[in-house]
């Protein structure tokens, strides 16, 4: 009886595994669908009220309140933008109310990466934390370097005052 306890329990817990799985790819591929089609309010309503976004510029750092109000004027032109993933690995806390992930992105910017951190509320998964990030292939890192020398220059001084 034992052990088909434990089996039935290894059935469920890798079931219910799957499932999150399924219903947190479900959730960023609509997600990024939202933006796409401009919908601001199935794009937004993913994220937790104390969600965090931070973008590819050094100065894009926002609560999701400020990430509206960024984001708003795009959705209301009708053309936000489109990230399609390409890949994606998703991670589970062991209690299954947390998980993270990273994704590689087809975008306007070329490949990017977005990562994130997703929490349970409700049974309901929401993005709690998003990262974008632009790939930099590793042979070009100078010529990066250099065209983002003197505006981040500039950004460097002021957060080390």
């Amino acid at each position: 009886m034992k052990r088909f306890t434990a089996l039935f329990l290894l059935i469920i817990t890798s079931a219910t595994a799957q499932n999150d799985e399924v219903a947190i790819n479900t959730l960023l591929n609509n997600w990024h669908k939202a933006a796409a089609n401009a919908n601001f309010n199935d794009y937004f309503k993913v994220l937790s009220d104390d969600a965090i976004y931070i973008g590819t510029d050094a100065t894009e750092n926002w609560n999701k309140t400020q990430f509206e109000a960024f984001a708003k004027p795009y959705f209301d032109k009708g053309k936000a933008w489109s990230f399609t993933a390409l890949e994606r690995h998703i991670y589970f806390s062991k209690d299954k109310k947390t998980a993270w992930f990273d994704e590689l992105l087809n975008t306007q910017m070329k490949i990017c990466r977005g990562s994130g951190v997703l929490v349970k509320v409700k049974n309901i998964w929401m993005i709690k934390h998003y990262v974008l990030s632009m790939t930099i292939p590793n042979e070009t890192t100078n010529e990066v370097v250099k065209a983002k020398t003197t505006i981040e220059d500039a950004i460097i001084d002021k957060l080390k005052k």
